[in-house]
């Protein structure tokens, strides 16, 4: 089950990056299961509680323009067991506010039927986390 997983993960990632550089949502629209959640701590702009593809795919987008469609994933490690989770080590990268910024994630996946049911972004430095993607950024 473990190839399987790093190779659906493979794709979600790949599917996001091209999404996030301005390609289109259809791609990661296939990946998604149609009851897909997506969690993101802290006190921030993105934060939030995500529910079904059309609800995950507009925080998607918000992250892409708040970005300015520079936001890149730099994946360090995958762990991956025997089970339907598998979990990402990422560095990302992007341009906020005009200045280069640079965080750490564990991005912890369920996938079920090679379709993404879950994931729960977890932030290494929540405190930076937040400070990156503050409100103010929409300002």
């Amino acid at each position: 089950m473990s190839s399987e997983l790093v190779t659906l993960l493979t794709r979600l990632h790949g599917a996001q990056q091209r999404f996030h550089a301005g390609g289109p949502a259809e791609e990661l629209r296939e990946l998604l299961a149609t009851d897909v959640r997506w969690m993101v701590p802290g006190q921030n702009a993105i934060a939030g509680r995500y529910a079904g593809i059309d609800e995950v795919l507009r925080y998607f987008e918000r992250r892409r323009e708040l970005a300015s469609r520079t936001f890149r994933m730099h994946v360090r490690e995958i762990l991956a067991g025997e089970g339907d989770h598998i979990a990402a080590l990422t560095d990302g990268t992007a341009l906020i506010r005009r200045r280069p910024e640079r965080w750490s994630t564990v991005g912890l996946y369920e996938f079920r039927c090679g379709r993404l049911q879950a994931c729960w972004l977890l932030p290494l430095d929540p405190e930076q986390f937040d400070r990156i993607w503050s409100a103010d950024v929409l300002a």
